[in-house]
C-alpha cells in the first residue's frame, strides 16, 4: 500500500499554483483588484465549465488540457478571498510582498480548513473522481452566485469564502488525482 500524506501533497500543489500566481502579479500587478467578486465568480464558472466539458468531449481545440484550469481555479479562489477582505478604498495596485504574504495567509487559512475536514471524512477524496470534483465545484459556484445575487445574506448556509474554500481544495484534490507536483 502506499502511504499517502495529504498536507505535503496539497503543499506541493499549492507550490506550482503560488509560483505561477507571483509571476503573474510580477507581470500584471493587481489588475484583478478592478474585478467585483461576482465576476471573480464567474471566472471561476468558466474554468470549471471547461473542464467539465474537456472531461466530457475528451478533446480541446485551444490545446490546453483541464490541470492549467484547475490552477486557475485555485489561484482566482485565493484573489476572491483576498478581495473579499480589502474594500473599494484600497489602493488597486499593492506592493508585491503584501500580495505575496496575503496568498499565503488565504492559502494557510485553506490549508487549516482542508486539514480539519480531511480528517473528518477520512481522506473520502481519495476513493471519488476528478469528474465528480469538477461538480462539486460548479455546486459550489452556483451557490456563491445564488448568495452573490441574496447580497450576501444566507438563512442556514456558510457564507461565500467557506465555498472559495471548499472550491480551492477540491481543486487541489482534483490536481493530486492528477499528479501535479
Amino acid at each position: 500500500m502506499i502511504q499517502t500524506n495529504t498536507a505535503v501533497e496539497f503543499d506541493e500543489v499549492i507550490a506550482v499554483c503560488r509560483s505561477l500566481f507571483l509571476k503573474k502579479t510580477k507581470d500584471y500587478g493587481t489588475a484583478w483588484r478592478i474585478l467585483r467578486p461576482s465576476s471573480i465568480t464567474d471566472q471561476i464558472f468558466i474554468k470549471a465549465q471547461r473542464i467539465r466539458t474537456l472531461e466530457e468531449k475528451k478533446v480541446s481545440k485551444v490545446g490546453e488540457g483541464i490541470i492549467p484550469e484547475y490552477i486557475g481555479i485555485i489561484n482566482y479562489c485565493a484573489i476572491a478571498m483576498m478581495q473579499l477582505e480589502l474594500s473599494e478604498t484600497d489602493p488597486l495596485e499593492m506592493p508585491f510582498e503584501k500580495v505575496e504574504s496575503f496568498f499565503d495567509e488565504k492559502i494557510t487559512e485553506t490549508r487549516d480548513l482542508m486539514l480539519a475536514k480531511n480528517h473528518d471524512y477520512g481522506e473520502a477524496w481519495r476513493d471519488m473522481r476528478v469528474s465528480s470534483l469538477t461538480d462539486l465545484i460548479l455546486m459550489k459556484i452556483f451557490r456563491v452566485k445564488q448568495i452573490e445575487d441574496n447580497e450576501g445574506q444566507t438563512l442556514a448556509s456558510e457564507g461565500v469564502k467557506a465555498n472559495y474554500q471548499d472550491m480551492l481544495n477540491y481543486s487541489v484534490f482534483a490536481l493530486i488525482k492528477l499528479g501535479v507536483k
